[in-house]
């Protein structure tokens, strides 16, 4: 019993470490020698757990986005059609907490579709996909019984999508003077004022 639980903690200890360095440096610049050393293990132990450094950074980026998966009150909300003054402050407010609260998990994906493309097909359709297909259906729905502007629903989910994860790094593009804030709740509050504006 005590053996399970010790590897276990060590397979903790390897994804949590590469999360970190997959997040800072990218997947080519990240080496398992690394991983083993922030870690805490040595690179033998590394390679009893993973069959290759490709196995430990989609291992790595999966574990990390279970923050993808939408949140129960807001999945109801999604397929019940709720109004959209309910329903999109409750997209925004997940998107915005996945941003804040796992930052490692954006500049995964990031680095996943940059750098191991061949391989990103599997991931997308497990992960992103059915996040962005619920919210363009619910849209969908919305635009077609006129509570929402007529706009192209899969451009509008994406762009939804996109610019609310990355809000709260965009102000300090803009004006490199403001700190980043990643939970700042009235900037979160206007962040859903302005969508509700364009789309209502």
């Amino acid at each position: 019993m005590p053996a399970p639980a010790k590897s276990t903690l060590r397979t903790e200890k390897i994804i949590e470490a590469s999360a970190k360095l997959f997040a800072r440096q990218g997947y080519h610049a990240t080496s398992t020698r690394q991983i083993a050393q922030l870690a805490g293990v040595g690179e033998n132990t590394l390679f009893r757990h993973f069959d290759h450094k490709e196995e430990i950074f989609w291992s790595t980026l999966r574990h990390y986005s279970s923050g993808l998966k939408l949140r129960r009150d807001l999945e109801e909300g999604l397929a019940q059609c709720r109004p959209p003054e309910i329903v999109l402050p409750k997209i925004i407010e997940q998107l915005n907490d996945t941003a804040s609260f796992k930052p490692e998990l954006l500049r995964m994906i990031a680095v996943a579709f940059l750098e191991l493309h061949w391989n990103v097909a599997t991931y997308h359709s497990e992960y992103l996909a059915p996040v962005i297909e619920q919210i363009r259906k619910y849209l969908e729905m919305n635009i077609s019984n006129g509570k929402l502007r007529g706009l192209d629903p899969t451009i509008l989910a994406t762009a939804l999508i996109m610019a609310t994860l990355m809000y709260p790094g965009i102000p300090g593009l803009v004006n490199p003077h403001i700190p980043l804030s990643r939970s700042n709740p009235d900037a979160a509050r206007k962040h859903t004022e302005f969508w509700m504006d364009l789309l209502a």
